[in-house]
């Protein structure tokens, strides 16, 4: 009887490691990454994409879906001033959202460009996007974006109210055109990540603990349609989202001691 217990004690503890309600670990991200920022897909790839954020290396690293770096990308002509995001577009160039800004200080944001050609060489080049921010407003902290039809649709970070701000996809510097405003319900909503599904037709926003499901929009504008809030049943530092298909995504959180540095799986439907 005692055995038992112990076993079925061993089997409860096991299972609450792999699985938070539809949130499953598929991997354990290696341990030198230990402030993942982001992850990405290609369609038709299962290379994982990610970077770290602020004081860390200038590195794109690609991992397989165990969390081991099978890729590893040094961007030469650039620093990583706060990296916080990626996206891709249909010929998997893969773009670094260097837009985190935690003092609220910085005035030049930077979306850097990595050739699909390049994503195979141990060092590149990066070509650079460059946006303001229109005068009349203040700076803001960035942590989530995606492309939609050739433009970058960038998210604020805010404790209410945030902001959505729309960046064509050309080579040079560009003021920021204000899209909108929104304030998701309830509270802990501060966007940590974003994505769009490879249809267009559905967006998800980041949290810690959960995740905004956007659908049945027009056109770009993402919160006409419906919107509702999933959430993991689990609280950690996730910092990245993708979509791996148009119902399913993948999500990373940073390390902190014990807790985090997953690759994890998760269904919308």
């Amino acid at each position: 009887m005692i055995y038992l217990k112990r076993l079925i004690i061993l089997l409860l503890i096991v299972s609450s490691c792999e699985s938070y309600g539809r949130l499953t670990i598929k991997g354990d991200i290696t341990n030198s990454l230990t402030e993942v920022s982001a992850t990405e897909v290609c369609v038709n790839s299962d290379i994982v994409w990610t970077i770290q954020d602020a004081g860390n290396s200038n590195n794109l690293f690609g991992l397989n879906e165990k969390g081991h770096i099978i890729r590893n990308i040094d961007i030469s002509n650039v620093k990583n001033i706060d990296w916080e995001d990626l996206t891709t577009d249909t010929e998997c160039n893969i773009y670094i959202g260097d837009f985190g800004n935690n003092s609220k200080k910085r005035e030049i944001f930077r979306i850097l460009k990595v050739k699909h050609d390049d994503l195979t060489k141990s060092s590149t080049t990066a070509e650079i996007i460059e946006f303001t921010l229109p005068k009349n407003i203040k700076s803001k902290d960035f942590e989530g974006f995606f492309l939609l039809k050739n433009s970058f649709f960038v998210f604020s970070k805010e404790n209410k109210e945030f902001s959505v701000f729309k960046i064509p996809n050309i080579i040079g510097r560009h003021e920021a055109i204000l899209k909108y405003s929104y304030n998701l319900k309830g509270k802990n909503n501060k966007i940590t990540s974003a994505d769009i599904s490879d249809d267009g037709k559905t967006v998800i926003l980041l949290n810690h603990d959960s995740l905004w499901k956007l659908s049945n929009f027009e056109t770009d504008d993402f919160f006409t349609g419906d919107i509702e809030r999933l959430f993991f049943k689990h609280d950690s530092q996730k910092e990245g989202i993708c979509f791996k298909t148009n119902t399913k995504v993948l999500l990373t959180d940073e390390r902190d001691g014990s807790i985090g540095g997953n690759i994890y799986g998760f269904d919308l439907d």
